[in-house]
């Protein structure tokens, strides 16, 4: 897994108006290629009446899986300027689907590829770029007593920490960063004086910053 990648917090749209053709880039982060392929079958039937309905998708965890299509604009120039913009923003497993209402006024190929690459940015701007960042649950069972100075501790090193159990003794979840988990096994080791009994959990991505 990553250790982290850029994406998009959720599904947004917005629309612009490029010489009296209505452009609407939509977005949505994926993890599959059934998800992305879902989403851009949903866009077409909700604008069925649509001149194009034009899409790319990247994915994967070295963004293997990238499609793209021009949906009957001429070859090249709406597929392929959408997932230019995924890539150059850095992103991945994220899917775009640029809707095109035509105005009555060709915009020729050059056109034609500024717009489809507009849309593909203003979709992004709705869906809300995000770094997810990877971390893993470590698990600290202490005697009551360490409680306090834990959560102490982990507040002043701003440790991302999950629910606590409280059983015979307790056990506190923290969420370090992936790349930090064995510093922070044996920072925690020396803390509580090898009183502390230290376990791995499952690894998640959270939301850089938050």
């Amino acid at each position: 897994m990553n250790e982290s990648y850029k994406t998009v917090r959720g599904s947004g749209s917005k629309e612009i108006v490029i010489k009296k053709s209505r452009f609407i880039g939509h977005v949505m982060p994926v993890t599959t290629e059934s998800e992305a392929t879902a989403f851009i079958e949903d866009i077409k039937k909700k604008h069925w009446n649509a001149t194009h309905n034009c899409s790319a998708y990247m994915l994967g965890e070295r963004n293997e899986i990238q499609k793209q299509s021009d949906d009957g604009e001429p070859s090249g120039t709406a597929g392929k300027p959408i997932l230019e913009v995924i890539r150059n923003q850095g992103l991945s497993n994220v899917a775009i689907v640029v809707t095109r209402y035509f105005g009555g006024i060709m915009l020729g190929a050059g056109g034609l590829i500024r717009a489809y690459t507009d849309g593909a940015v203003v979709a992004i701007e709705s869906g809300e770029p995000i770094t997810r960042v990877l971390h893993r649950q470590v698990f600290v069972e202490v005697d009551y007593t360490w409680l306090g100075k834990i959560e102490n501790e982990l507040r002043n090193r701003e440790v991302r920490t999950g629910e606590t159990y409280f059983t015979e003794k307790v056990i506190l979840t923290c969420l370090p960063r992936n790349n930090e988990v064995e510093q922070f096994k044996l920072w925690m080791t020396d803390f509580t004086q090898g009183q502390s009994l230290i376990t791995d959990g499952e690894q998640l991505y959270f939301i850089e910053g938050e």
